[in-house]
């Protein structure tokens, strides 16, 4: 079979330096269009955003017991409370799709349940509070009260049917966790200690990933403007922690796990952000293989088509934090209505082609399969009965 495959990419590769047009104006554009989409993204949210997220994930993985998770998060755990928390994680992590990846993948392999999981998933870039505030400043409040509670309801109702849909698995994923669950050894840090690193942690990322506010005003951007001094205090702390509080074997092991992380995500991360670039280009530009006025056309009125479209096309785009909101702005100006407006805000910053091929390598292609066609079918609902509601 691997032998199959690897002749299959092969042949891929040279049909494709043997057909394409790469003298096409086009086409060198697009090509040009992914690789400025990359170098954006290396230097706008690698640093800033995933950097940060993998530690984060070494650390859940080195330093949160198995127990703990299948407690809160696992098949048997309560559910009420598991979804609760699950799906409002947003509001506190401001990442985007990519950034929350390292930490989904840190928790499920730790023993979280497919739904609480997916529901993190879902939430963590969706329920972003910032972005909700700016979407009902810029486009109108009932916009963004549509995106904060449709963006609840998705986390809870998708993880709720994925766990359903594989619950049988998931009770045997659950027992098999019990059984190999290693007895932990004796606590090296108090629980103040522990809580303490984990949210210093988390504050890192979550001023790292400040982004900048359309208004040079008022107080988020004054969180804004003293960020990186911010990080900079708390990059001292974590070092003092880090210090005094871990061992050798601590720190090698935190490192170890966190790159593994990096290995995992980054190359998948990477691939899908040039084929991103390539087809639609980066968002303040029409550069790519599918001109943007094609797009514009298609996502007009509130018809089943336009909003299907949109959240297909919301799917498969890459959103930075925040900038979903002005690329909305142009496309409502251009034409775009209410309906497919909500409907690519409920599926464009939870998903992206790039976070689609990291969750494949975690779940495997059936469940990432079902999982992005529940965003697009249950963004497209929505889209629908919002644009009939305000019409």
């Amino acid at each position: 079979m691997k032998e199959v495959q690897k002749l299959a990419i092969l042949a891929a590769v040279f049909l494709a330096a043997y057909y394409i047009p790469f003298d096409h104006p086009q086409v060198k554009a697009s090509i040009t269009e992914a690789f400025l989409m990359l170098q954006e993204y290396a230097r706008e949210h690698v640093l800033h955003c995933l950097i940060p997220a993998f530690f984060i994930a070494g650390a859940i993985a080195n330093f949160i017991s198995q127990g703990s998770v299948i407690r809160y998060f696992g098949g048997a755990a309560h559910k009420v409370l598991a979804y609760s928390v699950a799906s409002v994680s947003g509001t506190v992590l401001a990442v985007c799709s990519c950034t929350v990846l390292p930490l989904f993948t840190g928790i499920y392999k730790k023993g979280a349940g497919l739904g609480p999981a997916i529901a993190f998933l879902y939430s963590g870039p969706a329920i972003n509070i910032l972005a909700i505030i700016l979407t009902a400043r810029v486009l109108g409040w009932q916009l963004g009260v549509a995106r904060a509670l449709g963006a609840v309801i998705f986390a809870v109702v998708i993880g709720l049917i994925m766990n359903y849909l594989y619950q049988k698995e998931e009770e045997n994923r659950a027992s098999v966790s019990l059984e190999n669950m290693v007895e932990q050894p004796e606590e090296k840090r108090s629980q103040w200690q522990n809580l303490s690193y984990f949210l210093v942690l988390i504050l890192i990322l979550v001023f790292a990933a400040w982004g900048r506010p359309e208004e040079a005003a008022g107080f988020w951007y004054s969180v804004y403007q003293v960020k990186w001094y911010m990080v900079g205090a708390l990059l001292l702390i974590l070092g003092y922690m880090v210090w005094r509080w871990f061992d050798r074997e601590d720190r090698v092991s935190w490192v170890s796990s966190t790159w593994e992380f990096a290995q995992q995500i980054l190359p998948l991360l990477f691939a899908g952000v040039l084929a991103a670039g390539l087809l639609m280009g980066r968002p303040e530009s029409d550069a790519g293989l599918i001109p943007v006025e094609y797009i514009e056309a298609l996502v007009g009125g509130n018809s089943l088509e336009a909003n299907l479209v949109a959240s297909v096309l919301g799917a498969l785009m890459y959103f930075a934090t925040l900038t979903e909101v002005p690329i909305l702005q142009g496309l409502l100006g251009s034409g775009m209505g209410q309906g497919p407006a909500l409907a690519l805000l409920l599926a464009g910053p939870a998903l992206s082609l790039p976070n689609m091929l990291v969750i494949r390598s975690v779940l495997g292609n059936k469940k990432t399969a079902i999982f992005i066609v529940l965003v697009a079918i249950m963004a497209t609902l929505s889209g629908m009965i919002y644009g009939h509601i305000v019409a």
